[in-house]
């Protein structure tokens, strides 16, 4: 198994064409050493329209307890597994997830988490919602759910338009130096799962550590690096337009636009 200095899962709204080019490249066999950032979209699902009426991300940190399963019906997500196994269930669908694995969450459809091996389970909810959905209920007790994050205020700079609503795993080897300024043609939600990054943006140089999370719009032109001497991953879920081409050897995630 590798041990990850930095493990970043990431949500973002992104165009099909990029997330498909992604999704195609498989994560390095462990122990093997690369020098170039590795990346797999873990979930994704077409949105017809996020111009309709605004948007905002929200992530919030679920505790479920052994034995016991919740119900969630609301806006459209992905669940992220922190620690333990998970049982996820939508209609026909059962899935059984391991740490670091991710499933999309439909909106409006009644999906069943429950702890797998009878040992608690704790993951990540991202979720892309409506200024009316933003404060609904999530996960009900006897689940403990915690807020990490929200948009302040709705998502900028979003179009008319299909996109792309995407979770991604990034991954940079040891010592990799800073990417080439780029910016988001959608947005991005960050969750830092271990290790640190630095994070570069209007001049200043910030790390970004475990259990953080990082929202980047899609105007923000940033830089990031690995300055460790072990792997950072990076996952993201993004949101990009349609159409929208980039040179694939310049990609870092699913959306990227070079500056």
């Amino acid at each position: 198994m590798i041990r990850l200095k930095l493990l970043i899962f990431v949500i973002a709204m992104s165009g099909g064409l990029l997330v498909r080019a992604v999704g195609a490249q498989m994560p390095a066999p462990p122990g093997t050493a690369g020098t170039s950032t590795v990346r797999a979209v873990l979930a994704s699902t077409p949105l017809s329209s996020v111009a309709d009426a605004p948007r905002y991300f929200k992530l919030v940190r679920v505790h479920l307890p052994a034995t016991q399963a919740v119900t969630y019906n609301g806006s459209v997500g992905f669940v992220l597994v922190l620690d333990g196994a998970l049982e996820v269930t939508s209609g026909a669908d059962q899935r059984s997830l391991a740490r670091s694995d991710g499933v999309l969450v439909a909106k409006g459809k009644s999906t069943i988490f429950k702890p797998a091996s009878g040992k608690p389970a704790e993951f990540l909810h991202f979720v892309l919602s409506t200024a009316g959905e933003l404060d609904a209920p999530m996960e009900s007790p006897p689940a403990v759910v915690k807020e990490l994050y929200r948009t302040a205020s709705p998502i900028p700079g979003l179009k008319p338009g299909p996109y792309e609503f995407t979770l991604v795993r990034v991954a940079f080897p040891p010592r990799f130096p800073l990417n080439p300024p780029h910016h988001r043609s959608g947005a991005a939600l960050y969750y830092i799962f271990s290790g640190t990054g630095m994070f570069t943006a209007n001049g200043k140089t910030e790390p970004r550590p475990a259990g953080v999370a990082h929202y980047e719009p899609y105007d923000l032109v940033h830089q990031w690096e690995n300055p460790g001497d072990e792997p950072l991953v990076i996952n993201l879920k993004t949101a990009r337009a349609l159409g929208v081409d980039v040179p694939r050897a310049f990609l870092f995630s699913a959306d990227e636009v070079i500056r």
